[in-house]
């Protein structure tokens, strides 16, 4: 007992210190963060960044060869000739990682962190730029969707320049740092649109004003953005959102884009055509959700069936088998045994990361359990070494299955999680894929879990995916996304007009099968 009581008192010294500590923390990271690196030490942090992929990445050389890559950071270790903050070298590794072509892997931008004080300032005012939706072509970047009417601009209007400088240096600029799965050609533009100012603020800060120039109907105007403070009934509606009501929680609520994750409803009044639309394969309450919707869609005796991941970056394995499991006719295998670099890679996965001084005192009393069993969870086989999963085990079809026709939404959007179950799909012949090849690989991807590395000198931190997850298939070896069985595309004119061609065209489609029967 006496030795608990120690132990227990040894960790409240901890939890206090870690605590003091903090403010100290983000200062120096802060500060480090601003400071020039000497060349040698960031070449060394690019020889870093090359062995631990080397080490733990189960498919470096997929869509580049070992000669071609060493070449890359080869030529780049030759232009460091000068001191650089890690936000400047950021910029120089990370074109390089993403010329392996795994639309998983990616430097962290070393962003500034900021206080809980100055967190709790910010989340009383609304955002600058993520008040409106955007759309990119090419080098352009446009506005689709105006949510508060800010100054009246108008959805199609492009934004020409940011401060004075013009958009498509930084579009240019930042589509180097992105790279989707292979020689995929539609998953760039889709994600750039939602990370642009993730890169645009960490190059320049949360200001509290930006001045934009504009072209609408060949007509220019210059803006003034602010960053205004929420109302009180603002905030009351913030906190309003964030209950998790039954509903909120088998839905998937997001109360930061006050929309679902999940959302299911039949589109005529006999109930033939039952539609679901999944934004992000989250796994939260996803087995209760599709327990209620397919017993809902067994009941109505719906002969047809809408998938939609569109835009759906993927998420869980476990989410898609389940899924999975109500599409089949019969037993299947999702995925093809997961392959590791080594047995103790699965050791290698950061088990404290992101641990506040709470959870770390008590992860730290479960840490010989977890290397226990993660020591178990791998396995050797023909000279290679594999991961336990169940999704790569015989699933029976779930008593609810759906027996009809099955048409999947597909698009640019479309990764990760959602192209593995779009292919094993596809493969089955189980749906008919519409819409655009899939911004994630047909033949699978490395992710599964990662080991968070970080960069000895400059401090980015570089996540590697461990797993090579792939799906239950014959490869296609086109090194590039799912493509559709027919090929529909969507205008920014369509978004804008509430225009939906790709569902459309399913509709048109059911309607003309229904006639004939």
């Amino acid at each position: 007992m006496k030795k608990i009581q120690n132990r227990l008192k040894n960790y409240s010294i901890i939890l206090l210190a870690a605590a003091l500590s903090s403010c100290t923390s983000i200062r120096r990271h802060n500060e480090q963060r601003a400071t020039c690196i000497g060349p040698d030490e960031l070449k060394e942090d690019v020889d870093y960044a090359y062995l631990k992929l080397q080490q733990m990445h189960p498919q470096l050389y997929w869509y580049i060869s070992k000669p071609e890559l060493d070449r890359k950071f080869d030529s780049l270790k030759g232009t460091i000739d000068e001191p650089l903050t890690p936000l400047q070298f950021y910029f120089k590794l990370q074109p390089v990682i993403a010329d392996i072509r795994e639309g998983h892997l990616a430097l962290r931008i070393p962003r500034k962190k900021f206080t809980k004080r100055q967190i709790k300032s910010l989340e009383h005012k609304k955002g600058m730029f993520s008040r409106f939706e955007y759309y990119v072509k090419d080098d352009h970047l446009f506005i689709i969707q105006n949510k508060d009417s800010i100054e009246n601009i108008k959805p199609g209007t492009e934004i020409l320049s940011i401060n004075k400088v013009p958009v498509s240096d930084y579009v240019k600029k930042y589509r180097e740092l992105i790279s989707s799965d292979g020689y995929n050609t539609t998953f760039q533009s889709y994600f750039l649109k939602d990370v642009f100012f993730n890169f645009y603020t960490a190059e320049n800060g949360f200001k509290d004003t930006a001045s934009i120039e504009t072209l609408y109907n060949g007509e220019k105007h210059t803006y003034t953005l602010h960053r205004e403070s929420k109302s009180k009934n603002d905030l009351d509606k913030d906190k309003e959102l964030e209950k998790r009501t039954p509903e909120k929680k088998v839905n998937d609520y997001v109360a930061s884009s006050n929309s679902y994750n999940r959302n299911f409803k039949f589109l005529d009044k006999d109930s033939t055509t039952a539609y679901i639309k999944v934004k992000s394969f989250s796994r939260d309450y996803s087995e209760k959700f599709y327990k209620e919707t397919f017993a809902k869609i067994k009941n109505a005796g719906s002969k047809y069936l809408i998938i939609d991941v569109r835009n759906n970056y993927g998420g869980s394995l476990h989410e898609i088998n389940n899924l999975y499991s109500y599409l089949a006719p019969e037993p299947y295998v999702l995925i093809k045994p997961s392959q590791l670099t080594s047995r103790i890679t699965p050791l290698k996965t950061n088990y404290f990361r992101k641990s506040t001084p709470f959870q770390y005192a008590f992860k730290s009393l479960a840490y010989p359990t977890y290397v226990f069993a993660q020591t178990f969870s791998t396995y050797k086989k023909d000279g290679k070494v594999y991961y336990k999963m169940k999704a790569d085990k015989p699933t029976k079809p779930n008593k609810d299955a759906f027996q009809g026709k099955v048409f999947v939404l597909i698009n640019g959007g479309s990764f990760s999680a959602s192209s593995i179950i779009t292919a094993k799909l596809k493969y089955d012949k189980r749906a008919v894929l519409v819409g655009e090849e899939t911004g994630g690989a047909n033949d699978g991807t490395v992710a599964g879990f990662y080991s968070y590395q970080k960069l000895p000198h400059s401090k980015i931190n570089l996540p590697i995916g461990l797993l090579l997850v792939q799906p239950n298939i014959d490869f296609l070896n086109t090194k590039k996304g799912v493509a559709p069985d027919i090929t529909i595309t969507e205008s920014m004119q369509d978004i804008i007009d509430k225009k939906d061609p790709q569902l459309d065209w399913v509709k048109n489609e059911i309607a003309k099968e229904k006639a004939l029967q």
